[in-house]
């Protein structure tokens, strides 16, 4: 299980790129941590998701 945003997930195996994908997140409006560390946006497609791993997702929102 991995466990995103407070929540466990059975994602394993899936990269950052996929996940996102699969639940709709606009790749160019989020940031990911993984573990503690920020994830390049160029390395969502090479990071894969292990059991044990802790995301938090981060969508930015334009507003005034």
């Amino acid at each position: 299980m991995v466990r995103i945003n407070g929540e466990n997930l059975d994602v394993s195996g899936k990269s950052v790129a996929e996940y996102l994908n699969l639940t709709g997140y606009d790749l160019m409006r989020v940031a990911v941590e993984l573990n503690g560390n920020i994830v390049p946006k160029a390395r969502y497609a090479d990071i894969v998701f292990k059991d044990g791993d802790s995301v938090e997702i981060v969508r930015f929102v334009g507003g005034g």
